[in-house]
């Protein structure tokens, strides 16, 4: 099965230290022993990834300079993906507090960069998402026609972080007053499970990742959503590197999902949020059919000395 990670980090020697001494995770990357993993070239990672069948890997910048003085980490991304863009797809971090500035640099990411998708922290910005400086940005990815990220979870042992500012019923605000506006919520908006499943359940722009949290409290109600409400609206990531994909990926082959739902899940829900009609499907395009069929009979004649090829 081909697979789209939805929310990849690199384990870079350089993203691994960066993690690692960033304000913001400092208590959190001590308190899980950070990393537990050992750092690999972009090489090194990219093989892997082709190894387990991984076809796209979102990667996602970070800008909260302005609530903890930790520059923006675009140009990372950007680096990335300039690197190997078969492989990886960018989204450009944003900082609510910048105001319109923040918004031209996103509209330059994608329109001169090629980021697919813009992301954002608002615990880490210190502000409820549905907060008035967020909504130009909100605005601006309608206008680009791209997926925003919104990272939730219980922000553990970030300093000032009050997770209650990503709590769902926001969101469900900012999917009612952006309707053309496709919210990825990163996390699974945990604690709050069901009132998240319901939020995705009821707005047609939400989707949500479930990464870090499929084995904790509650999560079953998450897995009988997908196997019945929402089985359109999750999908597969691995949140590399607080958790090694390749650990996430085992952790997804267990996981109790009716087959249809885990293709979903695993691939054609982010293909279809990404508009990547190459991998609409976990079946070859027509195209392609063509291609091998024709390549195929011409073998057969050229082995039956019809013609040489």
């Amino acid at each position: 099965m081909r697979i789209i990670d939805f929310r990849f980090r690199p384990n870079t020697p350089e993203t691994l230290t960066g993690i690692a001494n960033s304000p913001m995770f400092k208590g959190l990357c001590e308190l899980i022993n950070f990393p537990t993993m050992q750092p690999q070239s972009l090489a090194e990672v990219v093989e892997d990834l082709n190894r387990y069948n991984v076809v796209k890997a979102v990667i996602t910048g970070r800008d909260c300079e302005t609530t903890y003085g930790a520059k923006s980490n675009n140009q990372s991304v950007l680096d990335f993906v300039s690197k190997y863009p078969d492989k990886f797809i960018g989204f450009a971090g944003v900082d609510p507090h910048k105001g319109m500035r923040a918004v031209y640099d996103l509209n330059t990411a994608v329109r001169e960069h090629g980021m697919r998708g813009a992301a954002i922290d608002p615990y880490l910005a210190q502000i409820y998402v549905n907060d008035a400086k967020y909504y130009p940005t909100y605005a601006k990815c309608c206008e680009l026609d791209i997926p925003l990220i919104i990272t939730t979870g219980p922000a553990t042992l970030v300093p000032k972080a009050i997770i209650d500012h990503v709590a769902p019923r926001y969101i469900d605000i900012v999917a009612r007053d952006f309707p053309e506006l496709k919210i990825v919520v990163s996390h699974g908006g945990y604690p709050w499970v069901n009132e998240m499943i319901n939020v995705a359940q009821r707005n047609a722009n939400v989707y949500l990742d479930l990464s870090e949290y499929e084995h904790s409290p509650l999560s079953d109600a998450y897995l009988q959503a997908a196997n019945t409400m929402i089985s359109d609206k999750i999908l597969y990531a691995s949140a590399h590197p607080f958790v090694d994909f390749k650990k996430a990926l085992s952790i997804y082959e267990k996981l109790p999902l009716r087959d249809d739902v885990r293709e979903k899940v695993m691939y054609g829900n982010a293909a279809r949020l990404l508009n990547l009609p190459e991998y609409s499907s976990g079946q070859s395009q027509p195209n392609e059919v063509e291609r091998i069929i024709v390549e195929t009979v011409l073998k057969e004649l050229a082995k039956q000395g019809v013609f040489a090829r």
